[in-house]
Order: C-alpha cells, then sequence, then structure tokens
C-alpha cells in the first residue's frame, strides 16, 4: 500500500501533463471567457454572490479570487472579489453575532476573566482584525465567525476586513490576471516580485498580531485580576498620614536596639551631595530596594538608595527576622513542656521566660542589621540618603533640598499593616507587627484581630509562651486562603494547644486603655465582652503610596499599590516597582526575586518577566504550612486537566518517629504531560521541604522526577518520593501492566 501511493501520484501528475500537452485547454477557456462576456454584467453579479456563498459555507475563496482575475482581468476582477469578500464576511460576522454572541456574552459575564479580554478585544478590534487580515496565517472564512462572538464593533470590523485583505487581494487578482495574458500567449513575470513583497508584509503582520494580542490579553487579565481583588480603583491618599517611625518600633533605651538604629538610621549621617545623573535611584531600602541598590552598584551602576526611616525594611525590623526569632523560642517552651512524650522527665516545671526571648530576638536582629546597614551599603558604592524622598518630575526625585536626576528609578516603599475602623480601638491602642515586638512582659490576655499568616503566627506563639490567646476572624476558619484540609490541621493543633479561635466574629467596639481593654464581639447573632490587657491587630497589609509625588511622576497606582506590567515597568517607562508595593505576593523572597528582574530590565534593556517566577511560600505555624504554584481549583479555572496526589506524613517512617506525622504533601499535576502545576506541604519543617517541588516546577519536570530522585533515608522529605512513587503507579494501567506480565513470562 505504501509503494503505490508515489506511482499513484506519478501516474495523476503524468496525465495532468499530458492533458495540458494534448488537450486545446486554451480554446476551451477563450470559448469560456467569450460565454461569461456576452452575459455583461450578470457574470460579475454571479461571481459576488458565489463568493458570498462560500464565505458564509466556510469555503476558502482562493481559488475564486484568482479565477476572478482570470476571467475578468485585475481592474474588473479586484472590484468583484473585494465586494463578494466583504460581504460574505459580513453576513457571516452578523450571523455569528445574532445567533451565538449573547450566549458568549453571558458565559463571560460570569467570568471576570473572560469579561475583562472581551472587552479589551472590543476597544482594540480595529487593530487586531487590520493585523489577522494582513497576516496570511489566520484562516479568513474561521476568524469571521470568531471575530462575530467577541466584543468587536460592527463598524470597525468592516472597515479593518477592508483595508486588511486589499494587499492580499490585488496578489491574487493580479496572478489569475498573469495566467489569463499566459493563456494568451503574454507573459509577465512582475508577479513574483509582488508576491515577495506581499510575503514579508504578512510575516510582519502575524509577528505583530501575536504580540498585539498577548499584550490585550496580559493586560485585560491583569486588569481584570485588580478588579476581581478590589484594587482597580484609584484611592485618596492621606497625604497627612505619617509612617510609624523607629521610635516605635524599637527599644530606643536598648542597647541592641540602639545598635540597630545605629546601622540603618545612623543619627549623624551626612547626606551625599548629588553629582551628575544616576543610572538608578531606588526609593526605600527594604528588601526590594536594597538589592536593587546593591545589584546595580555590582555591576559598575551609579546608585543613590533614599531611606526615611529604617535601612532594612520590615523584613529586617518588625517582619521576618523578629517574628521567626519569637516563634522559634515558642517553640522551644513548646518542646520542653512535651518533652515526657520521648522520655525526658524534667524535676522543675519547665516555665518560659518571655522577657529573656525577646531580649535574644533583639540580640540577634542587631547583628543581622550589620548586612543591611547604611555604612555597608556606602562601601558597596551606593549614595545612601537618609530622608523623605519624592518624584519632582518624570525623571527627577527630590530629598531633604536636593534634587536627584536619574536614568531610570525604582519604587520600593512597600506596605505596612491595615488600619480597622473599628470604634475605640485607636483610643483603646493596639499593636501591630510594627509595635508587637517592643513587647518586654507577657501579656496577660491577648486578643489578635484577624486569622491570617501573621495573626495564626503569633496567636499560636504567645499562647506558648503562657498567654491566654483569643483569635477572632470574620471569615469561615482560619487561613482562608488555603486548602481547607491543610488549615484544619494548624486549627486543630491551635485548639489543643489552648488558642480559643472564634469565626465569623464581627467586632462591635473596643473600650478601656491601657492594660484594661475590652472587646465587643458578636458571633452569630450572640455579642460577647472580651476583657484583656493586650491586642493585637493583623488583618493584611496596605501599601505605602503617601508622600512619593507618583501624579509628578505620571505613575499611576491603585489601592493595592503601584501598577505595573509583567516586567515591573510602571507607567512611567522611567520608573519600575519592586516589593509588597506593587505584588500581591507580599513576601521578602518576592521582593528579592522582582528586584533582580527591575535590574536586568532597567539597567540592560532584559524582557525578564514576574509572571515567569514560581514563587512557594510559607505560614510559619506549627505545624508550617507551606505551597507553591497553582491550588486545584485555580488550576482548572487556569484550563489545566488537573490530577492530583495526597501523601500522609503518618505514612512517613522519620515523621512517626518525630511525633510529627499530622501533616501531609500534596502535588497537582497535569493529566496529559505529568508536569507539575503546584502543591502544598503540611509538616513542621514545611517551608523547608518545598523547596524541592519549586526546584522541580522551574525545571518544568513532571511529577516522575521526585521518584527518580534518591531522598536521604530517613527524612520527612520522602513524602515527596512516595508522591512521584504514586505517580508512577497510576501509569501503570491494567493494559500495561498485562503487556509486562506477557513479556516477563516470555523471558522465562
Amino acid at each position: 500500500m505504501k509503494a503505490s501511493k508515489p506511482i499513484l501520484i506519478v501516474l495523476l501528475l503524468s496525465a495532468l501533463l499530458t492533458a495540458v500537452l494534448l488537450l486545446p485547454i486554451r480554446d476551451w477557456f477563450m470559448q469560456f471567457e467569450s460565454y461569461v462576456r456576452s452575459l455583461g454584467a450578470i457574470g460579475p453579479v454571479v461571481v459576488v454572490l458565489v463568493y458570498i456563498l462560500c464565505t458564509v459555507l466556510f469555503v476558502p475563496g482562493s481559488a475564486i479570487t484568482i479565477g476572478s482575475g482570470t476571467l475578468f482581468g485585475l481592474t474588473t476582477g479586484f472590484i468583484v472579489v473585494v465586494l463578494g469578500a466583504n460581504l460574505g464576511a459580513l453576513c457571516a460576522f452578523f450571523l455569528a453575532r445574532g445567533f451565538l454572541r449573547e450566549k458568549v456574552a453571558t458565559w463571560a459575564a460570569g467570568n471576570p476573566k473572560f469579561r475583562s479580554l472581551d472587552q479589551a478585544i472590543g476597544r482594540q478590534g480595529f487593530k487586531m482584525v487590520l493585523l489577522t487580515r494582513l497576516s496570511p496565517v489566520f484562516p479568513f472564512v474561521l476568524l469571521n465567525y470568531l471575530l462575530g462572538l467577541t466584543a468587536v464593533r460592527p463598524g470597525a470590523y468592516a472597515l479593518a476586513n477592508l483595508l486588511g485583505m486589499l494587499p492580499a487581494t490585488f496578489l491574487f487578482v493580479y496572478i489569475g490576471a498573469a495566467a489569463r495574458d499566459a493563456i494568451a500567449g503574454q507573459m509577465d513575470v512582475s508577479a513574483g516580485v509582488y508576491q515577495q513583497i506581499l510575503k514579508y508584509v504578512g510575516l510582519a503582520a502575524t509577528v505583530a498580531v501575536v504580540v498585539v494580542v498577548t499584550r490585550i490579553a496580559r493586560k485585560a487579565l491583569r486588569e481584570a485580576e485588580q478588579a476581581q481583588e478590589g484594587s482597580a480603583v484609584k484611592p485618596t491618599l492621606d497625604e497627612k498620614h505619617k509612617p510609624a517611625s523607629f521610635y516605635e518600633m524599637m527599644l530606643v533605651d536598648d542597647a541592641h536596639d540602639r545598635q540597630l538604629i545605629e546601622n540603618c538610621h545612623p543619627p549623624h549621617w551626612v547626606n551625599p551631595t548629588p553629582n551628575g545623573k544616576y543610572n538608578l535611584v531606588v526609593i526605600g531600602a527594604g528588601t526590594a530596594g536594597l538589592v536593587s541598590a546593591a545589584g546595580a552598584a555590582g555591576l559598575g551602576a551609579k546608585v543613590a538608595l533614599i531611606e526615611r526611616n529604617l535601612l532594612g525594611g520590615d523584613c529586617l525590623n518588625v517582619g521576618c527576622v523578629p517574628s521567626k526569632g519569637v516563634i522559634r523560642a515558642a517553640r522551644a517552651a513548646f518542646d520542653s513542656r512535651n518533652a515526657t512524650e520521648f522520655g525526658i522527665h524534667s524535676d522543675t516545671q519547665s516555665k518560659a521566660d518571655f522577657a529573656a526571648a525577646m531580649a535574644r530576638m533583639r540580640r540577634l536582629r542587631a547583628g543581622i542589621s550589620q548586612h543591611d546597614s547604611a555604612e555597608r551599603f556606602r562601601k558597596l558604592g551606593v549614595d545612601v540618603y537618609i530622608g523623605h524622598g519624592r518624584f519632582a518630575g518624570p525623571s527627577t526625585v527630590e530629598i531633604e533640598g536636593k534634587r536627584l536626576e536619574f536614568h531610570r528609578a525604582v519604587i520600593a516603599t512597600g506596605a505596612r499593616a491595615a488600619e480597622l475602623p473599628i470604634p475605640g480601638l485607636k483610643e483603646a491602642g493596639c499593636y501591630s507587627n510594627e509595635t508587637i515586638f517592643t513587647l518586654t512582659e507577657l501579656p496577660r490576655h491577648l486578643v489578635v484581630i484577624g486569622a491570617g499568616p501573621i495573626g495564626c503566627e503569633l496567636a499560636q506563639s504567645f499562647r506558648r509562651f503562657g498567654s491566654e490567646v483569643t483569635a477572632i476572624t470574620d471569615g469561615m476558619e482560619i487561613l482562608p486562603r488555603e486548602d481547607q484540609d491543610a488549615a484544619a490541621i494548624v486549627r486543630m493543633q491551635m485548639d489543643r494547644e489552648g488558642v480559643r479561635v472564634l469565626t465569623r466574629g464581627m467586632i462591635k467596639q473596643v473600650s478601656g486603655n491601657g492594660t484594661g481593654k475590652r472587646v465587643s464581639v458578636a458571633v452569630e447573632g450572640n455579642v460577647e465582652e472580651i476583657d484583656c490587657d493586650a491586642i493585637l491587630v493583623c488583618v493584611g497589609r496596605q501599601p505605602n503610596l503617601e508622600g512619593l509625588g507618583l501624579d509628578a511622576a505620571n505613575v499611576k497606582y491603585a489601592s493595592a499599590g503601584v501598577l505595573v506590567d509583567e516586567r515591573m515597568r510602571t507607567t512611567n517607562p522611567r520608573v519600575f516597582a519592586a516589593g509588597d508595593i506593587c505584588s500581591r505576593y507580599k513576601f521578602t523572597h518576592a521582593a528579592d526575586a522582582m528586584a533582580r528582574i527591575v535590574i536586568a530590565n532597567a539597567l540592560f534593556m532584559a524582557r525578564r518577566k514576574a509572571t515567569d517566577l514560581v514563587m512557594p511560600w510559607c505560614t510559619y505555624t506549627d505545624p508550617e504550612i507551606a505551597h507553591v504554584g497553582y491550588y486545584e481549583k485555580d488550576a482548572r479555572a487556569a484550563g489545566h486537566d488537573v490530577a492530583t496526589i495526597t501523601e500522609h506524613l503518618n505514612h512517613v517512617d522519620r515523621a512517626i518517629l518525630d511525633g510529627e506525622d499530622d501533616g501531609f504533601a500534596r502535588v497537582h499535576y497535569d493529566k496529559k504531560t505529568g508536569k507539575i502545576l503546584g502543591g502544598t506541604i503540611v509538616a513542621r519543617h514545611a517551608g523547608e521541604m518545598i523547596n524541592e517541588l519549586t526546584l522541580a516546577m522551574v525545571a518544568k519536570q513532571s511529577v516522575g522526577i521526585l521518584s527518580s530522585t534518591i531522598h536521604s533515608y530517613p527524612t520527612q522529605a520522602e513524602v515527596l518520593r512516595k508522591i512521584g512513587d504514586g505517580y508512577m503507579r497510576a501509569k501503570l494501567t491494567p493494559t500495561v501492566k498485562k503487556v509486562f506480565a506477557h513479556w516477563l513470562a516470555w523471558r522465562r
């Protein structure tokens, strides 16, 4: 059969060539042309109608286009094809618009991302239709119907359709006319020149349409995400807002905190004098700002770094560093009290020394602060300015009466704890993450408002030190962004330890002051009065947008922060942003990663994208919850055919021996390719374990890589190997197993 196909093709080509040489094709054509001419105006009208019918019925019209040039010549043929093709396209467009558009619009209305994409296509309709018509890649007859299903305006569609098809129409009609001349014995080789020109035009249009459509889609999806998060509306900034100063964040009389202040906000620091334009001006010296400044200076750039408060930002001073110091001390207290499970008995009752634990945290924090010190960055070649910086124009920053001219700038001012408009809360006094680490005496009863990561971490820690803790959330459960069964494990552990969690609680009022406060909270219609001596508010983050002069720099912003594209550029192409000020990933490692993207894109015209980042995160409760990539519902919404494997730690030897088997690992993957889409780990050291899964995702590996990776035994990370083994077993279908059995039987 395979050998007969070439023979058949050769025979057909031979027959065709024989027919051309022997049959009177030229005479037949001249007779047919004379007949068409004898019809007068009816001939072109019939061809127009046939073209319309073919377009509506999905029949490509290339043959009719060439035939029109052959029958009617260049001028008449061109007019016939333009009329037929445009009228046919409009008929198909309106058929789709009339019968199916309403259903598509209704479906899109229920999905914010598709709705935003549909609206964006409507706004950019002329450009998209024109480019697709110029490109030979996109099928003409299908696009008419597909575009009719979108929000493209009919007028824009008709005009763009007409203009976009003119070059290709002219070429095909010209080829037909040239064929007619060839049959008549006249040769014209200029068709090849026109064809080459149109080929390059079509190639350029194809590239352009891919770029334009991609940009439109990304912008539309970004707008949809912002609208979904309630962050698309531009907020009214309170220019009188005063950020918390380091006097509120630190114990200025403490030797360790004085050392930190000396490093990160030197009292006698003298700002340098600007000398020429900077390659990069960085506003904000948190993680994103420090990485941007150090990285750029290390590459030879002239860099200015501006900070009004403490270098190191939230992470060093009031976030990751102090909180993990406190969490570790609280874990030691918990382990000491529960050592009897391992046969360890103490003669005295173990008691946590809260003041000593906080002193340890301050000592370690002060030591770490040397890495973020103003002096260290000065030695790296960075001009460090201490004071309030704000934009004075699209390429100028003012600080303490000095003007800094820049080629590029980075906004890295971070975020702060969000405030709550609860009656009496401000008067009674409360802590946030910016002030809670100044405590030296353990609160007798701490009320934590909010049950997200920070709220749960500190609620559990203060309970382990010995505080009575009540955590209040208006949600159905704690840690609402995590998988429900993952959050349930943490909730169960907090319940065991004595943390009281009130869900669906609405705080009505706070009264009192000092150490005597009362919180009135309504839970399912019942109002409860809770007496406490300290309140900690952990209800999210708010970007530090105030006082930056963003309008003067033509930088747009919304309630979620500065608006950036996937390359971290703001609406001012000279200005970039990184970190909590512009990202929904409010993590130190996310700020670090985005700053590296900014350096490449701002200074070296690279095209690195934040959307390509694989971002893990971890909630440092006990057990920890770590996650990377998609959750299952998000993977399905993104169009993936998802499969999930979950392996519990009570099947892992090391977890059983450690007494830490209340947890699991879960991996989501694409059924067709096996590619890892995301995963969650619940374990005491989940934050350490998630990195293996992150690396596999960055390398675009399938779940099978977890099975083929050798893990040290015994370790809790073996849970990931078990997931890989589960994936490999799933591939061993009954049919495959039967084939293997036959093979092995034959080998015996």
